[in-house]
């Protein structure tokens, strides 16, 4: 018996290993050809390894992308801040408060993350141009925001929902209002919430083409994602310094991602056990 499981645990150990191999080719691809030269781009078969690497296409990157870049760090955090500062208040309150209409507007939340993002895009392209806000770093934050909010709202709700009513009422008791039972007490205990709400608003920032390719695309501030864009053309033959602009990209959000994990596991599976 012992050795049938140990066959069952080896065979699922292999094909989880092998179907992990081939998600994650892709990523080794891109790092492959970022590092090899122009003339062992068409080469047939191609080099699995960067035998003759080169480090052009990051040069590249570091002479060309570095705007790009810094756009997407400024909306990635500018994005982050407004959707705490909008998100944990309302998930607060939804969670304790109780206001009339309540389950209404949670439905709402719901509703609007099913709305496609070309349809706001053009939405907010008709605002923006009557407030003078297109091709700015301010009016891409509020359109990404728009996107993580509903989703960090409903978060919020259900971590906060799970913090011990006793607490608030303690607080109460001691002459603690609801805005400083909130800054006090609900959000140091909702960590987990905030980092993950952080996360996935700044992933979502990070890697927005729709917002903007039609808010800021041809403006003095485009995001890595158009720099990229610009990038590909029917007659470019800069793949290497396409690949190192993707694999330099890609590195905040792993980074963010890796040192994040435990908090977002947290943050994700809260309100879905009650005590």
């Amino acid at each position: 018996m012992s050795q049938r499981t140990g066959r069952r645990t080896w065979f699922r150990t292999s094909v989880g290993l092998l179907l992990t191999a081939i998600m994650l080719f892709p990523v080794y691809w891109m790092v492959n050809v970022s590092f090899t030269r122009d003339q062992d781009m068409r080469k047939s078969p191609p080099g699995l390894f960067p035998v003759h690497g080169t480090l052009a296409g990051y040069r590249t990157v570091l002479d060309e992308q570095l705007p790009y870049l810094g756009t997407s760090v400024v909306v990635g955090l500018g994005t982050v801040a407004l959707t705490v500062v909008l998100a944990a208040p309302a998930g607060f309150a939804l969670a304790k408060l109780r206001p009339r209409g309540g389950g209404i507007l949670s439905f709402v939340l719901l509703a609007a993350q099913m709305i496609p993002g070309i349809i706001m895009a053009m939405g907010f392209y008709a605002i923006y141009l009557q407030l003078g806000l297109l091709h700015t770093v301010l009016g891409l934050i509020v359109a990404d925001s728009t996107l993580a909010v509903p989703f960090a709202v409903l978060i919020f709700t259900a971590f906060m929902s799970g913090i011990p009513g006793e607490l608030l009422q303690a607080a109460k008791t001691d002459g603690a209002g609801p805005l400083r039972t909130f800054w006090s007490i609900v959000l140091p205990m909702s960590r987990n919430a905030v980092v993950t709400v952080s996360l996935f608003a700044f992933l979502w920032s990070w890697s927005d083409f729709i917002f903007a390719s039609t808010l800021v695309n041809g403006g003095a501030h485009e995001p890595i994602t158009l720099g990229i864009y610009h990038y590909i053309g029917n007659n470019n033959q800069e793949w290497n310094a396409i690949m190192a602009t993707a694999v330099v990209a890609s590195l905040p959000a792993t980074v963010i991602l890796v040192l994040a994990q435990r908090y977002v596991a947290a943050g994700v599976t809260a309100g879905a056990v009650k005590d």
